[in-house]
């Protein structure tokens, strides 16, 4: 299977692109029918993947004028750090699908335009390479390692032990998908990784064994689900690291509650890209109650949908710390390497302060202030 129906992975802006979607439309043109269908593609009847774009949509906002903005900043903190701004790339697999250059384009892009990055477990490229891209840049976001937990825990500790030394700053256990969704349009579209593509940080990680298939016998709880992470184990996790743990994927208000009792660091509210049980609500949904239950203990961020500057700022007035931006990085980094990346984080930076200044909201404090009465992302 071909990574993409052209020739040469482009390093260049494509003309007449000037926003997410812009992009979107243009990497639909780059990547091949396989490759599309894992990038935009989510579980079953593709629901919750629509609804967390259109949940954005329907928040609306409510300007306010003649107020005094000079000043005015974008920086927020977290994790007892002062950002540029509130956008940080989520976890995605096999950026090398993508582009040649993979995530180490992404980490140049991001570190250029002081976005945070989480790198994935799954990444195409050796965690250590691209925490070399991306820590040199005095602008930096931050460096977080995304985290599966592994059914060979002497495997993840000595991965956990390998993003430490290589100066990544938090873990980001995702807990939201112990087997993988029902994704139909993958199946159809028979997508397989090609030649030169895997997920290099887990080579030399043996598969668990399998029991021998009998009458009754379920695959899933028989099976995967005798190696899937509990509340236990993020107790095992902050024992072996020195590392703040961020939980992502937690979407219920009780979840959150016994994430913060286990010492959980931070949560982001996410429902994997709508990539793994369908009619989940949307994010933005989600969002204001996982806020709510948490109370100020710990920082939320959010994923999922996020396509322009005023979702980021939708995102803030209902109490996110910060966003995460997935798909759109992955279809500007087809579209045009690193410089692509680094034009999707630029527009939704310009657009987040355009928002902000046609809203009356001179810094990110005064965001909830920008929302339509009794807003809630439903």
């Amino acid at each position: 299977m071909k990574r993409s129906d052209r020739p040469e992975a482009p390093n260049a802006l494509p003309d007449g692109v000037v926003s997410l979607a812009d992009h979107e439309h243009r990497a639909r043109l780059v990547l091949g029918d396989a490759v599309w269908a894992y990038v935009n593609g989510g579980a079953a009847d593709e629901i919750t993947l629509r609804a967390n774009t259109q949940a954005w949509q329907g928040i609306e906002l409510l300007p306010r004028v003649l107020r005094p903005l000079a000043g005015g900043h974008t920086r927020v903190n977290l994790l007892g750090r002062e950002l540029a701004h509130p956008l940080l790339v989520a976890p995605m697999a096999y950026q090398q699908l993508a582009h040649p250059h993979g995530e180490r384009a992404t980490a140049l892009a991001a570190a250029a335009l002081g976005a945070g990055l989480v790198l994935s477990t799954q990444a195409s490229a050796l965690l250590e390479d691209v925490a070399r891209c991306f820590l040199p840049d005095a602008g930096r976001g931050p460096l977080w390692f995304q985290l599966y937990l592994q059914h060979d825990r002497g495997f993840t500790r000595e991965l956990v032990q390998r993003a430490e030394a290589a100066g990544f700053e938090a873990l980001v256990l995702t807990v939201d998908a112990p087997v993988n969704g029902v994704r139909d349009r993958e199946r159809r579209a028979d997508f397989r990784l090609p030649a030169g593509v895997s997920a290099v940080n887990l080579a030399g990680l043996r598969e668990p064994g399998r029991a021998t298939p009998t009458a009754g016998h379920s695959a899933v709880f028989d099976h995967l689900m005798a190696h899937a992470p509990t509340w236990d184990d993020i107790a095992w996790l902050r024992s072996i690291t020195h590392l703040p743990v961020l939980l992502k994927g937690v979407t219920h208000p009780l979840d959150a509650r016994q994430a913060l009792t286990c010492g959980a660091a931070g949560l982001i509210v996410s429902n994997h890209g709508g990539r793994t049980l369908d009619t989940v609500p949307a994010t933005a949904v989600l969002l204001p109650r996982v806020v709510q239950a948490v109370a100020g203990d710990a920082p939320v961020l959010v994923d999922g949908g996020i396509r322009r500057g005023t979702d980021v700022l939708k995102a803030m007035a209902l109490g996110a710390s910060a966003v995460l931006v997935g798909r759109p990085v992955l279809h500007s980094l087809a579209n045009a390497g690193a410089a692509g990346v680094a034009h999707v984080l630029r527009l939704l930076r310009d657009e987040l302060e355009i928002a902000m200044a046609l809203t009356g909201c001179r810094t990110l404090a005064d965001a909830p202030g920008t929302l339509w009465p009794n807003a809630n992302g439903s």
